[in-house]
């Protein structure tokens, strides 16, 4: 496995350059695949073990089904996704593919096994490595539904977006289990976001998050220096402009409002002269139940501001052993700026009217989406259950 950075070298853009040529006329093109992760919450390590990404012209190809190619690690490579944040790519490999249209891909795992229990693995912060249990579902390749078109002589360049935070649930017996979130952008309509947050910040747990219409796109975790880099992100053009959200523990939720990305190039959000600062804050606690236990529900906390966007603050998966959540949360004045021109340093406004105001949502595969307003000002709240239904 090679590692490197999101940027591509002038030779693979020249030929990605060429896919706009048109494909299906028959001959062969390389297909590259790369991974990256969105910021492991609550891991100093997530280790998952490779074998081979596979792709296939049909959407609803089983695993069993002919007409499949194929990277393969030899030997399989066990990756750490914490060491991929800030737009840091690990190489899985090339393959030749037969021009033409695909519409799938699965990431292949080879599974725990007595003999080798730590194929795939956690360790939460501050505690050991302890197994990372993957479904049979998982085992025969994460299926990843993404179209796109191989033109003869060229090469398409995609990356594995997994997101190890949303993707990894707690059991509740001291296990884990992975439910994969993995998203996959092409990297010629791909840019990135770049930027410092306060270098105080860093034992406060920072992450910065690039989201629309108050969902999480990509997150990050700031380097010692606070320097962030959200990629691969895709271009404006195609995906719309993003809000960049900056939390921390104890302190205010930051964020900046309809910030563009351009294919091949960065947009710069704040400086080291002038990184993005948050405040200190007092925090309050949500809690309660999901169920059917058997959802793996998906809590959310979100705010609107008063005269802005909706932005998601936080995220937790109910626990697998009985739907139980708890979230923590800021009840500060949250900060919002807009990108505007680009003019730096942006500034920031501090929106009272919904200080310790937030929608918490539950949702899970398959069942309808339930959503609370709460209020934390004054203290926690506990009880604040969910029936979820189909």
């Amino acid at each position: 496995m090679k590692v490197r950075t999101p940027w591509l070298s002038v030779v693979v853009v020249a030929f990605s350059l060429l896919l706009i040529w048109g494909c299906g006329s028959g001959g062969t093109g390389t297909l590259s695949v790369s991974m990256t992760d969105a910021s492991p919450c609550g891991f100093d390590q997530v280790n998952v073990t490779v074998s081979s990404v596979r792709v296939h012209e049909s959407a609803t190809a089983n695993e069993n089904d002919a007409g499949w190619s194929e990277i393969t690690l030899s030997p399989p490579q066990k990756i750490n996704l914490t060491a991929l944040t800030n737009g840091v790519l690990a190489e899985l490999g090339q393959t030749a593919l037969p021009a033409g249209h695909y519409t799938q891909l699965r990431l292949v795992l080879v599974p725990n096994s007595p003999s080798e229990p730590l194929n795939n693995s956690v360790v939460p912060t501050g505690g050991s490595e302890v197994p990372l249990e993957t479904p049979s579902a998982v085992q025969s390749g994460v299926k990843l539904i993404h179209e796109f078109d191989v033109a003869a002589d060229t090469l398409v360049d995609l990356v594995l977006d997994f997101d190890a935070c949303r993707s990894i649930v707690a059991k509740g017996n001291g296990g884990y289990l992975l439910k994969p979130v993995i998203s996959v952008i092409p990297t010629i309509v791909s840019g990135q976001i770049a930027g410092v947050v306060d270098p105080a910040l860093s034992g406060s747990n920072p992450v910065v998050y690039a989201e629309q219409d108050g969902h999480v796109v990509k997150s990050t975790i700031p380097d010692e220096n606070g320097n962030f880099v959200l990629s691969p992100l895709q271009e404006s053009s195609t995906a719309g402009d993003y809000d960049v959200v900056i939390t921390a523990d104890a302190h205010v939720t930051a964020a900046i409002h309809s910030v563009p990305v351009t294919a091949q190039a960065a947009t710069t959000v704040s400086t080291s002269g002038a990184p993005i600062q948050l405040d200190g804050s007092t925090t309050h606690s949500v809690s309660g139940t999901v169920l059917p236990v058997s959802a793996e529900a998906l809590l959310r906390a979100t705010q609107t501001f008063s005269s802005g966007p909706a932005i998601e603050v936080r995220s937790v998966s109910a626990t697998l052993s009985d739907g139980s959540y708890v979230m923590t949360l800021p009840t500060g004045d949250p900060l919002l700026g807009d990108f505007g021109g680009g003019s730096l340093p942006i500034t920031l406004t501090a929106d009272s009217s919904i200080a310790g105001k937030y929608d918490l949502e539950a949702s899970a595969v398959g069942y309808q989406t339930q959503s609370v307003p709460i209020d934390i000002s004054s203290g926690d709240i506990t009880n604040q259950n969910f029936t979820l239904t189909p």
